[in-house]
């Protein structure tokens, strides 16, 4: 077995990006499966409950209590209403698009990913990194199936999730020089928690659902309590909510947004799986040519990056 401390830490944030992406699919797919009853505001709100006091938990592990204070509250607050408009595009689009489309059209994320990292962060973003993600997105245009239904209303939602998401991975990326994951994860379900109680309040008595849009209905819809099964699939969603942020937030703690960027492509494939077997959803046969090209693309980006990692560590030791 290959230690972890034998890997290149872009690849120790892969390998925790990967995982947080097969857990996030899972919790999209559970969301997308209670949209029809409940209100987006109302799940988000019982899901980071659930997820911040698994998150109490884990601090004692990470370090103890004091882990999860901070000095940069402003920039937590910022980067978690990012991440709160992000999830509101993404899950509102869930609701009228099917699983894997949705994901697929949310993958521009990478591309604005990398578009910030230059200027924002001062990571070089070399030629070869740049190729692979131009195939990445070839695959991901294969995959949109491009015509005129898909460039309906609800289609332009997850994209701008994605700009919302590369945003807030800027500031993670900040934040993650100083802070834990632990924090960095705390922080967001508090900001999930604050504007979602805000939400019930202001729309949570439905007096605004007065539309046929199923996005809209999901955003607008009155608050019902939810059914034992439903409570448990939100508990099982915070639980693994709370897992695939923290890794997520580990991710790009300890890798460079260039190189951990691309396997946010990851949940495509888990996408099409999940969505086939629970809505029997499944796209064209060209849209396996574009996931090769994602994944491929991303392989080929940590094989660069590892490569250039190894000859700078013997160049280190030499010079040692």
């Amino acid at each position: 077995m290959i230690s972890l401390a034998l890997l290149s830490p872009n690849t120790r944030g892969v390998l925790c990006l990967v995982v947080a992406i097969a857990c996030l699919t899972v919790s999209d797919a559970i969301i997308k499966w209670l949209s029809p009853e409940l209100a987006l505001h109302q799940i988000t709100l019982l899901r980071s409950c659930v997820a911040l006091l698994l998150v109490m938990l884990i601090a004692p592990l990470e370090g103890g209590w004091h882990t999860l204070k901070t000095r940069r509250p402003g920039m937590h607050f910022i980067r978690g209403l990012l991440l709160v408009l992000a999830n509101m595009f993404f899950f509102t689009a869930l609701a009228a698009l099917p699983l894997a489309e949705t994901v697929t059209l949310f993958y521009t994320a990478p591309l604005f990913i990398c578009l910030l990292s230059w200027p924002l962060l001062g990571e070089r973003v070399g030629a070869s990194r740049w190729v692979a993600i131009a195939l990445g997105m070839t695959g991901v245009v294969i995959m949109m199936r491009p015509g005129a239904e898909l460039f309906r209303y609800s289609s332009l939602l997850p994209v701008l999730a994605a700009l919302s998401y590369a945003a807030m991975t800027m500031l993670t990326r900040k934040l993650g020089l100083r802070e834990t994951a632990g924090a960095l994860t705390f922080y967001i379900q508090l900001a999930f928690i604050a504007v979602s109680a805000v939400a019930g309040l202001l729309i949570g008595d439905g007096q605004f659902d007065v539309y046929a849009n199923p996005s809209l209905q999901f955003l607008l819809r009155e608050w019902r309590w939810p059914d034992a099964t439903q409570m448990q699939l939100i508990a099982a969603c915070g639980i693994i909510v709370a897992f695939g942020g923290y890794l997520i937030s580990q991710a790009y703690r300890i890798g460079e947004a260039p190189a951990v960027a691309p396997f946010e492509y990851a949940s495509l494939p888990f996408a099409l799986l999940v969505g086939y077997y629970l809505w029997a959803d499944w796209p064209e046969p060209r849209a396996f040519l574009g996931t090769g090209l994602i994944i491929g693309s991303g392989l080929v980006v940590v094989y660069l990056d590892n490569r250039a990692w190894r000859k700078s560590l013997r160049r280190a030791q030499i010079d040692f």
